[in-house]
């Protein structure tokens, strides 16, 4: 596959969750015939107007139009900016990742705890469970509602060493972190490692150049922001998920029908097998030598800091706890044998 096919697939991948607010939105539009709304979406994309993400949402303008329903899309290369904007009511629903999302809804933004989501079999379940009519307390938080989340696939960790290969090796090494996660600063330096504080737009440079030893990133990630030139020669992707990468729409549930985001939930699950396609196009494009297998007792060991990292940042409040006892419990569902899933 050449790389120039991945932007797109991320832009696919992001967008398919938040495409489907407004279509739904119009057929309630279409229901009961009222005046035209208008309604301004934010959507954050790193290369701004002319980038894949926004392309791609642009094409759901006139479809919107046709339901009743004129979009007003702006795009934001800062995520920040996008979240605040959207806090400030000058945007009417955004498009964020599930970590940025986490001011707007902690249970949400719960979802990418550290370990938490081990694979797509647990993923689909807690997706099928929120789907449900009867989460939506979960997804709304004050003037909020989480009307979409959408997989992005397993956040790896990149190294440009591949005889790191253990936690004990992490340590004295540097990061690549999302410096405004305060999971992912927590996790870094509970492993002894350097917190080398970065943000999307920046860190896959800083890998590929060797300001940081490690980095992680998901799959969709690899080609388009050239990850191989930091995993080569001598690097590798690590075969183990530290978590699990989503993008979510948040809109403010007094601009829009009560009953939209069930119906933008209602037609998310029904296009997860296109999502996980995607993903798993990404991730069969990492040639397999590059890909490295942990041992199982290494294996234990990363579930078991990781673990040990979740449950100190729920004790501090950054999780939601619901959140965290759900996953767990779906976790515990596919594989009881868990040491875990004993308590």
């Amino acid at each position: 596959m050449k790389p120039a096919h991945f932007p797109h697939r991320v832009a696919v991948a992001a967008t398919l969750c938040a495409s489907l607010l407004f279509p739904s939105l119009g057929q309630a539009q279409e229901q009961a015939p009222r005046e035209i709304l208008e309604r301004s979406f934010c959507v954050f994309d790193p290369v701004g107007a002319n980038g894949p993400l926004f392309a791609i949402t642009k094409t759901f303008q006139p479809v919107a139009l046709k339901r009743g329903i004129k979009l007003d899309l702006r795009a934001y290369t800062d995520e920040k900016v996008a979240a605040e904007d959207f806090k400030a009511g000058q945007c009417d629903a955004v498009l964020l990742t599930g970590t940025r999302a986490r001011e707007f809804n902690k249970f949400t933004g719960s979802l990418e705890a550290m370990g938490a989501v081990p694979g797509e079999e647990e993923m689909r379940l807690l997706y099928n469970t929120l789907s449900q009519p009867k989460a939506r307390p979960f997804l709304v938080n004050g003037p909020y509602e989480v009307a979409g989340v959408f997989p992005a696939g397993a956040i790896y960790l990149h190294t440009r060493d591949r005889s790191i290969d253990s936690v004990e090796k992490l340590q004295g090494k540097r990061i690549a972190t999302l410096d405004y996660d305060e999971a992912s600063v927590r996790m870094v330096r509970h492993v002894g490692a350097s917190v080398v504080g970065s943000n999307s737009a920046n860190f896959a440079g800083k890998f590929n150049n060797g300001s940081v030893d490690l980095a992680y990133a998901p799959a969709v990630a690899y080609q388009p922001l050239e990850l191989y030139k930091g995993v080569n020669p001598d690097g590798a992707v690590v075969r183990y998920a530290l978590a699990y990468m989503n993008f979510q729409v948040i809109m403010h549930r007094d601009r829009f029908p009560d009953d939209a985001g069930q119906m933008v939930r209602d037609q998310a699950i029904q296009r997860l097998d296109e999502a996980y396609g995607i993903i798993a196009e990404a991730e069969a494009g990492i040639p397999e030598e590059v890909w490295m297998s942990l041992p199982q007792e290494d294996t234990a060991e990363y579930d078991k800091m990781l673990r040990k990292v979740r449950l100190s940042l729920l004790e501090d409040g950054v999780y939601d706890e619901r959140a965290i006892k759900l996953m767990k419990a779906i976790r515990c569902r596919v594989d009881g044998a868990r040491a875990e899933c004993a308590s």
